[in-house]
């Protein structure tokens, strides 16, 4: 049973049949109990009657004619007038033998008590060869507190039981109906919720690596319409995923294109006339060497961005971002002096705490650094840590050429350059602020860029900081 609509089905008809079975029996015991009931009530009544009529003939005889109530229970003309069209009644003495019956008993004679306690009333079923079983109410009767006969009252179960044969066939018979109404109906109920979930399996298929702009229409507002909605981001997540990817792959062609042509060039002039020409020899030797560091650098960041976006495995420790930036500063001053800038840290937050990779956050503030020297010819750049709500914002300014803010989200992008006359003119593989970005996602926080009011650039980068308590100062 692989089909989950069959499943569906199945498992509501079974629930239902179920309920419709119990309920059928429940219905056939209280309606069995109902009918016993009524006919006990109908002999207990003239079971009563019997004693009253006891009662009575004591209290208008004289005291010294003891025989009369046994003279009265054994006339057949008041037994008669006690019993009924189906309300039998035998008078038996004290040792179980019948003295008198009514006469619509015929031939039928009741047999004695087989559970009778003396001064008990006993209600018992005598079953009959015939099948027509008897309700039977046993009954001491007693005069002047003596004991004096046991009243048999007795009703054939023949119209109970016909009537509760006939109800068990109807109850039997409507749970089949009902059994088979609700299959039926269980196996349509299934088809409606299953039908749009098999639609949408069917587009969903249709829908290959090549058709990621495709969606699927659904105007729904159930649960099929949420998982139409969710599986519609999911394409549009992988479609833009998949556009990263063919952008990336096709700007890494063409930066790793531009210098393996060099290095292709160079090689030649090197085999033509490198043993002749000292100058070629020397030129294109500088040349291959400079492009290599340029694809080392570039393979390099590359690496890099696998293992900051591999960031489950990059194993963390508490730091003290202030002392790093502090070190990294430290380490960016003489470039930036050989520009002619002014490169300094603020730390107000002193003591801030993040938990990361320190290779990876000394990486990712160097990027940025070196990213404002490239991009500053005068002034200064200043590189400041403060603490905002829960997080340790560090910020990088400059006084550079600034920043459109159309394509300032573009910045992280890989091989992005805003301007690309700069692509050979200033140094650089086009990785660095994607590098920067990646390496804030791995560890729980953001990058920014924003134009710098007065003119440069100003990229904060947030991040979560620890408490104090997680590291030994």
């Amino acid at each position: 049973m692989t089909s989950l609509r069959t499943r569906i089905a199945v498992s509501y008809g079974a629930l239902i049949v179920t309920v419709i079975v119990i309920a059928a029996i429940a219905i056939n015991f209280a309606f069995r109990s109902i009918l016993f009931d009524q006919a006990k009530l109908r002999i207990a009544a003239t079971s009563e009657q019997i004693v009253q009529a006891v009662d009575d003939a004591r209290n208008t005889i004289n005291v010294f004619e003891p025989v009369a109530p046994s003279i009265l229970l054994t006339d057949r003309p008041n037994l008669d007038h006690w019993a009924g069209p189906s309300t039998y009644v035998q008078i038996d003495s004290l040792r179980g033998y019948p003295e008198a019956k009514s006469t619509n008993m015929g031939s039928l004679e009741l047999a004695p008590p087989t559970d009778f306690r003396s001064g008990d009333a006993h209600f018992e079923v005598l079953h009959a060869a015939d099948g027509n079983d008897l309700l039977v109410l046993d009954r001491l009767l007693r005069s002047a507190g003596d004991p004096i006969a046991i009243a048999q009252v007795a009703e054939p179960l023949g119209n109970v039981q016909y009537v509760l044969r006939r109800a068990r066939t109807i109850l039997i018979w409507s749970a089949v109906g009902g059994a088979l109404l609700v299959f039926a109906a269980s196996f349509v109920i299934a088809g409606t919720a299953i039908d749009p979930i098999l639609k949408l399996t069917e587009a969903m298929t249709q829908i290959g690596s090549d058709q990621l702009d495709r969606r699927i229409r659904s105007t729904r507002t159930d649960e099929v319409g949420r998982l139409a909605a969710a599986f519609n981001a999911m394409l549009a997540r992988l479609e833009e995923a998949f556009a990263r990817e063919r952008r990336f792959i096709s700007d890494a062609s063409h930066e790793l294109k531009t210098p393996l042509t060099v290095i292709n060039a160079n090689a030649q002039l090197l085999k033509r006339w490198g043993n002749d020409e000292p100058a070629v020899r020397a030129e294109s030797l500088d040349a291959i060497i400079n492009e290599s560091e340029q694809l080392a650098g570039m393979v390099s960041g590359m690496l890099t961005l696998a293992k900051a976006d591999s960031g489950d495995s990059i194993p963390k420790e508490p730091l003290l971002l202030d002392r790093l930036v502090a070190d990294v500063v430290a380490h960016a001053r003489p470039r930036a002096e050989r520009k002619s800038l002014v490169l300094e840290a603020h730390l107000p937050a002193a003591g801030a705490i993040v938990v990361g990779d320190e290779s990876l956050l000394r990486q990712m503030l160097s990027n940025l650094i070196d990213n404002a020297i490239k991009f500053t010819d005068s002034g200064h750049i200043d590189a400041t840590l403060t603490m905002r709500g829960g997080s340790a914002i560090v910020e990088v300014a400059d006084t550079g050429v600034g920043i459109e803010t159309e394509t300032a989200e573009r910045l992280f992008d890989r091989f992005f350059r805003s301007d690309a006359s700069h692509s050979r003119t200033i140094e650089g593989t086009g990785l660095g602020l994607a590098i920067v970005r990646s390496i804030a996602r791995i560890h729980g926080g953001s990058v920014t860029a924003r134009r710098r009011p007065g003119g440069g650039s100003v990229f904060e980068i947030s991040l979560p900081a620890a408490s104090p308590t997680v590291i030994e100062t």
